[in-house]
C-alpha cells in the first residue's frame, strides 16, 4: 500500500510534537512494509536536525501563500518569482520569524485555505494534486490535521484515492483567532468534513471534542493514540543527585511554562528542595522572546537563574541525555492537550510525568500509570505535587517503571500501524 502523508512543516525552530508523530508512523509503516512518505506544506519538515530531502517539494510554500493573500497582484507572479519566494532560503527565513506558526492575524488566511479550489491558493492545490495524480499515484492520502481539509475535495475526486484526517490541538488554532473568525471557520471545518473517508482522533478525550465541532458520523471516526519507537529511547532511574524537573516543548505561554517558573521558585523556598534544578529544552519562535525573558528576570530577581538550564538542542541524541538528568517531566499547557508526544518520550525514558488535569493527561496517566494529575492548573497545586511526588522515590520509581513498559504495551508505534493500515484496508472511495 502506498501511503502519502500531508504535514505541515515548521522549519525546526520548536519542539513539533505532531511532526514527530507524522514522522514516527511514516517510518512505522514503511518498517511494516508499505511505500508511506511525507509531503510537507508551508515549510519544511525538519526531524531531529534532518530536513526533508530536497526531492521532495514543500508544498503551498509559507511566503508565497501569504504573499498572495495579502497582495491580489501577486496572485499571477511569474513562475521564477513563485520558485524564489518558495526556494529553502527563503522558507527558512520565515520559519524563524515572529507568527510564522501563529493563528492571531492569519484568520484570513486560514479560511482561503479551506476553501480549496475557490480559495486564493487554487494554484497551489492544482500542484500539489498533479503531484499526487502523476508523481505519487497513492492508494490513500492522509492529512496531519483538519486545518487541511480545504485540499481534500479536489484530491480525492481528481486523485481517486480515499481521504484520511487525522485530529490533534486544531481548537488550539482556531480558538485564538478573532471572536468574528471562530465560528466561521469550525463551520467551514464541518462541510468540508463530509469530504473524507476516516478521521483519526488522538485520544478518546479529543475524539468527542472534535466529533461535535465538526458533526461527524460514529463510523468515520476512530481513535488511534499517537505511537513512538520504544527501542530509540533508553530506560532511566529518574534523577535524585541533583533531582530536577524537565520541561519539554515549546517555551510559550501556551504550554503553561510560567506556571512550571513560578512553580519552582515555590519549591526553591523549601529547604527540601535547596539543589533541585529545572531543565528546559523544546525550542521556540520569535513570538516567544518577550514572555521568556519575563520568566528569566523573574528567576534572576530570586538569584535562582544557576538552578534553571536551557538547551537549545532538542534532537533524539540531545534528548536522551535531557532525560538521564531529570527526575521528572512536566509541561503544564494552559488548556490541557489533545495528546503530547513528549510524554510518551518521557515514559519511554523511565521519566515519570505531572500534567494538569486537562485535556487527554488523565487519559494517558491513567492509561500508562507513569504519572500523577493535579488541579487546579496554578502554581500553587503544581508545586504541592511535584513536593509529593519528590520526596517519595519509591513512588517516583514505581511510576517509571510502569510507564516505561506502558509504552512498550500500548503506545509502539508499530504496533499501532498495524490497526491504522486495518483502518485503510476498509475504505472504499
Amino acid at each position: 500500500m502506498k501511503i502519502v502523508s500531508i504535514v505541515p512543516g515548521f522549519g525546526g525552530t520548536f519542539y513539533c510534537g505532531n511532526c514527530l508523530r507524522d514522522s514516527a508512523f511514516a517510518a512505522s509503516m514503511r518498517k511494516a512494509g508499505h511505500d508511506a512518505i511525507i509531503l510537507p506544506v508551508y515549510l519544511p519538515l525538519t526531524m531531529n536536525g534532518n530536513t526533508t530531502p530536497s526531492e521532495i517539494p514543500v508544498f503551498y510554500g509559507a511566503v508565497n501563500i501569504y504573499l498572495k493573500q495579502q497582495f491580489p497582484f501577486l496572485r499571477k507572479m511569474p513562475l521564477w518569482l513563485e520558485k524564489f519566494f518558495n526556494s529553502s532560503a527563503m522558507l527558512r527565513f520565515a520559519a524563524k520569524k515572529s507568527g510564522s506558526t501563529r493563528a492571531t492575524g492569519l484568520e484570513e488566511l486560514t479560511e482561503s485555505m479551506l476553501l480549496g479550489s475557490e480559495g486564493f491558493q487554487s494554484h497551489e492545490l492544482q500542484q500539489l494534486v498533479d503531484f499526487l495524480k502523476y508523481h505519487e499515484k497513492p492508494d490513500v492520502v492522509h492529512f496531519s490535521n483538519a486545518l487541511l481539509l480545504g485540499m481534500a475535495r479536489q484530491i480525492r475526486e481528481e486523485v481517486q484515492v480515499p481521504v484520511v484526517c487525522s485530529l490533534q490541538d486544531e481548537d488550539v488554532w482556531i480558538d485564538v483567532m478573532e471572536p468574528v473568525y471562530r465560528q466561521k471557520i469550525w463551520d467551514l471545518l464541518a462541510e468540508k468534513a463530509k469530504d473524507v473517508d476516516a478521521f483519526i482522533a488522538v485520544s478518546d478525550f479529543f475524539a468527542k471534542v472534535m466529533q461535535a465541532k465538526l458533526r461527524i458520523p460514529d463510523e468515520r471516526l476512530h481513535v488511534l493514540h499517537i505511537g513512538i519507537n520504544p527501542d530509540l529511547y533508553s530506560y532511566n532511574i529518574p534523577a535524585s543527585n541533583p533531582p530536577a524537573i524537565g520541561y519539554l516543548s515549546r517555551v510559550c505561554e501556551e504550554n503553561g511554562f510560567e506556571i512550571l517558573v513560578d512553580a519552582f521558585i515555590k519549591l526553591k523556598a523549601d529547604e527540601r528542595f535547596r539543589t533541585l534544578k529545572l531543565k528546559v529544552t523544546g525550542g521556540m519562535t520569535g513570538d516567544d522572546n518577550r514572555f521568556i525573558q519575563k520568566q528569566l528576570r523573574k528567576l534572576k530577581a530570586r538569584n535562582l537563574s544557576g538552578d534553571v538550564e536551557f538547551i537549545p538542542d532538542f534532537s533524539l541524541e540531545a534528548l536522551q541525555k535531557f532525560f538521564r538528568s531529570i527526575t521528572v517531566l512536566s509541561v503544564p499547557v494552559l488548556k490541557g492537550e489533545a495528546f503530547g508526544l513528549y510524554q510518551l518520550e518521557a515514559l519511554a525514558s523511565g521519566i515519570p510525568l505531572v500534567q494538569p488535569d486537562l485535556g487527554a493527561f488523565p487519559e494517558i496517566i491513567n492509561s500508562s500509570g507513569g504519572g500523577a494529575i493535579y488541579s487546579p492548573n496554578s502554581p500553587d497545586a503544581l508545586s504541592r505535587k511535584l513536593a509529593e511526588l519528590l520526596s517519595d522515590p519509591e513512588r517516583l520509581m514505581k511510576m517509571s517503571k510502569a510507564g516505561h513498559a506502558a509504552v512498550a504495551e500500548k503506545f509502539d508505534c508499530g504496533k499501532l500501524a498495524v490497526k491504522m493500515a486495518d483502518i485503510y484496508k476498509h475504505l472504499k472511495i
